[in-house]
């Protein structure tokens, strides 16, 4: 397989392209840490790249094979570009989401946003605060994404969650899934977010309106 290097990766590696034999299985999402490992100077740009697979958009999970051409696109002139996999203290957009999923093979798109909640439990909620392992927790929501492919026939997945203060009414996660049919990507983004709450290493603190404060599951 070929890698394709531009503007600050090519200046670091020193090469516009590398030729590479990989173990079968290989993922994009391996390459890139192998590459870091080759050339440390690539990590500040790890969480602030798209991955390409034989000129598409492809997820970091996205298993490659002999013949692919691949790239890592770096931040474009005007900022960083969009990761389908983020924790963000910024308010949720579904749109970015939205476009990078949907392709011209799939006939659905399902979009999931889990929203703060003026009560739980019988008792009136002020505000929710979120804190995460911010790293793992980016890991987790890739490996989800591989769980969900594994078990139904969807295209792209995007996740994001919020850290920090949400108000009532904010997103928290969102979770976009495109597929062919509907039934996989309603399956699918179900589960994803089951197991978001199951395994993510992101914990919620709940604010009630009396002053008093917990840490929630």
């Amino acid at each position: 397989m070929q890698i394709r290097f531009f503007a600050g990766h090519r200046d670091i590696v020193g090469q516009t392209s590398q030729a590479r034999q990989l173990e079968p299985g290989t993922t994009l999402a391996q390459l890139w840490h192998t590459l870091v490992a080759e050339y440390p100077q690539l990590e500040p740009y790890t969480g602030r790249l798209l991955y390409a697979v034989n000129q598409e958009f492809a997820e970091p999970e996205r298993i490659l094979g002999e013949g692919d051409e691949v790239a890592f696109i770096p931040p474009v002139s005007g900022g960083a570009p969009f990761s389908p996999f983020r924790i963000c203290m910024e308010a949720i957009e579904p749109a970015p989401l939205v476009a990078y999923a949907q392709t011209a093979e799939d006939g659905a798109v399902v979009t999931f946003a889990g929203v703060v909640r003026n009560h739980s439990e019988g008792r009136a909620t002020a505000y929710l605060n979120y804190e995460a392992y911010t790293d793992m927790a980016t890991a987790v929501l890739v490996q989800l994404a591989g769980e969900a492919h594994q078990r139904w026939p969807i295209g792209r997945v995007a996740i994001h969650h919020r850290i920090g203060r949400l108000n009532i009414g904010e997103t928290a996660v969102l979770v976009v899934v495109a597929a062919p049919h509907r039934e996989a990507a309603f399956a699918a983004a179900a589960y994803m977010m089951d197991r978001i709450k199951e395994v993510a290493p992101i914990w919620k603190k709940e604010y009630w309106a009396n002053g008093e404060a917990e840490w929630r599951a």
